[in-house]
């Protein structure tokens, strides 16, 4: 299976799902830290239109353009469902579970779609230490 450190360095296109308009989220400022490192964000939340200056998606299978990584800030619980709609995106690489986020029926449904998941890691703090 591919590294996720060197997919993550090789990647463009991240779907940053729970995405939110509050600066103090995570979601919000890891977002921002992405986009200022050159990675298209592509922001996933039904209760937002735009964000970050960017059209905001309501669900992952509603982007119409390929993704690399999709990186979910979601409670544990929510995450099959997140993972399935990613999945029908056949450009997928990586699916990024952050901090406190970790559900292993969907990193078993990743896994055997060939696609590396990491669980319960931090994208933002992760890239800092590789790039």
């Amino acid at each position: 299976m591919p590294d996720p450190h060197q997919i993550l360095l090789s990647s463009k296109v991240i779907a940053v799902v729970g995405a939110s308009p509050n600066p103090d989220r995570p979601s919000n400022w890891i977002s921002k830290y992405l986009i200022a490192q050159g990675y298209t964000v592509i922001p996933v939340n039904p209760g937002q239109d735009e964000l970050f200056g960017l059209k905001c998606y309501p669900d992952v299978e509603s982007i119409d353009s390929e993704i690399d990584i999709v990186n979910i800030f979601r409670r544990s619980d929510q995450v099959v469902p997140i993972v399935k709609s990613a999945l029908k995106n056949k450009s997928l690489k990586l699916v990024w579970m952050q901090d406190n986020v970790y559900n292993e029926d969907a990193a078993k449904m990743v896994r055997e779609a060939g696609i590396p998941v990491v669980m319960n890691d931090c994208i933002y703090r992760v890239h800092r230490q590789i790039k």
